[in-house]
């Protein structure tokens, strides 16, 4: 970001002076003040006896400079870099934090004694130099102060994280639509460490992990209490290796064991984009990565070019991916100026944004149905309210999971190949309803048994993929029926004639 920190520790500003700061930004600190604080610090933890405890009580500057410019940096920045769901890329319109030194120091003005950020980096830099003097083993001051930034994040909610160097490339490989690993989206649902959905073709589906199963241990390891972060972590590793997942299934007393071999993760975001019945055309959205409203837009024309009156849109078991790309789909089929999704954040901090369909191309003259259901999580939520509010579609199927929270990946000036994922808002549909921990209900729902939505992927595989599928394999299925889809065929059909 390359932003300034204005950093005053009491006393007048008259008295001020400039002195760099170790994050490679220029701090304007109080002299007065500041010097008051440094000798209670000082005294605090001790009188130096010798050199290297003098160089330990002069972090307190260092220190001082990191943490002030973390907590004002929020106050400094326009809008955050990138938005994310869980997700990076923000919209044109996506949510801003404004604000400026002066709101961020009358805000601590408002505060308790007992939440002075004075005495609470007191406790903080106190229990960073024990560490670092008397820990059985030794870490060094990077160590320590990123396992502190871990926990602060973690803290917040199970969506905001500390990245370092590794978790933001694999990031930023995630919604290109590429990774490494088995092939699965996971969340914390109810305090349990819960599969969203499995990607089609990957080394999970293939062992038949299903959306909504919880993954009680990996490699023996259990998961009560485990981060996300962390999770993920553990499940990834090079092409070939192996992992044992311990889940536990709905409707199932025992736990079950499933050993996977890790994969290299190509995701297509669109596919089977077919004539499924007279002039119903049919299109399955699987994740919103980067290129999904383009590669949708071509096979949204591609059908009408085959005399499509009428379509499907399949979010089933989509577990979101970037906010923008959400907004470039449901602007689609959406008029121009049509509410997509309203933001909203902290009351002062974050404003109120609501987001409008805007692009060139609009597809609103025939009629369309949304298939989702448990799995269909964040993006594919948005979406789905979107067309159903404005009246564009009818949604079918089961209820959404419920994650409609806004993070913002904010890259740090101070280390480049680091970022902050930072919840800073939450989705609400053009009608108000929010999405978080609630879901969306569909207009008419359709349940359908875990076994049973099993083999209407495996059969989907088959037709999507039937070079990479034997004889034989798809013969098994073949007689599978997806009653959801077909309710949904019917309901158009049904629209076609009284139109």
């Amino acid at each position: 970001m390359g932003t300034g920190f204005a950093i005053c520790f009491g006393g007048g500003m008259e008295a001020q002076r400039r002195i760099p700061l170790p994050i490679g930004c220029t701090g304007t600190i109080a002299k007065s003040g500041f010097m008051m604080k440094q000798d209670r610090m000082v005294m605090d933890i001790g009188k130096p006896r010798d050199a290297k405890l003098k160089r330990l009580a002069r972090w307190w500057l260092v220190l001082a400079g990191v943490v002030f410019g973390v907590m004002l940096a929020a106050a400094q920045t326009d809008e955050p870099e990138v938005d994310e769901q869980s997700e990076p890329n923000a919209p044109a319109q996506g949510p801003t934090g404004e604000g400026s030194a002066r709101e961020e120091a009358a805000a601590d003005t408002s505060a308790s004694a007992d939440d002075s950020p004075y005495a609470q980096l007191e406790i903080f830099t106190e229990s960073l130099l024990h560490i670092k003097k008397r820990y059985v083993d030794e870490k060094t001051y990077k160590e320590i102060i990123y396992g502190a930034l871990h926990g602060m994040l973690e803290k917040l909610d199970q969506h905001s994280a500390f990245l370092e160097r590794e978790e933001y490339s694999e990031l930023q490989d995630d919604t290109a639509g590429k990774f490494s690993g088995i092939g699965i989206h996971i969340g914390i649902k109810n305090g349990v460490l819960t599969i969203i959905a499995p990607i089609e073709d990957t080394p999970g589906f293939r062992a038949g992990l299903q959306s909504g199963d919880a993954i009680v241990e990996i490699d023996g390891q259990k998961t009560a209490g485990i981060t996300l972060r962390e999770a993920v972590k553990r499940m990834r590793g090079p092409k070939g290796t192996r992992v044992t997942l311990t889940i536990r299934r709905q409707d199932e007393e025992m736990a079950r064991k499933v050993e996977i071999i890790r994969d290299d993760i190509v995701v297509p975001s669109v596919k089977g984009a077919r004539i499924i019945a007279d002039g119903v055309g049919y299109v399955r959205v699987t994740q919103f990565t980067e290129p999904t409203a383009e590669h949708l837009r071509q096979a949204i024309t591609n059908l009408l070019t085959q005399k499509m009156e009428a379509l499907v849109l399949d979010l089933r078991s989509n577990p979101g991916g970037l906010l923008k790309s959400a907004i470039e789909v449901a602007q689609l089929f959406l008029r121009k100026d049509d509410l997509i999704v309203t933001t909203r954040g902290r009351k002062g901090v974050t404003e109120e944004v609501q987001t409008r369909a805007g692009g060139q191309w609009h597809f609103v003259d025939f009629p369309m149905v949304v298939l989702v259901n448990g799995g269909s999580a964040s993006a594919s939520e948005i979406v789905a309210g979107a067309l159903r509010d404005n009246r564009r579609a009818i949604l079918l199927g089961t209820t959404t999971f419920g994650k409609g929270s806004v993070q913002s990946l904010i890259p740090l000036s101070s280390d480049q190949k680091s970022a902050l994922r930072l919840t800073v808002a939450r989705y609400y549909t053009p009608n108000g309803r929010q999405i978080h921990e609630k879901g969306i209900d569909p207009d008419i729902p359709v349940y359908v048994t875990p076994e049973e939505w099993r083999k209407v992927q495996i059969r989907r595989a088959h037709l999507e993929n039937p070079e990479i599928f034997s004889e034989e394999e798809k013969k098994q299925y073949a007689e599978v029926v997806d009653r959801q889809l077909q309710r949904a065929v019917d309901l158009l059909q049904a629209l076609k004639i009284f139109r």
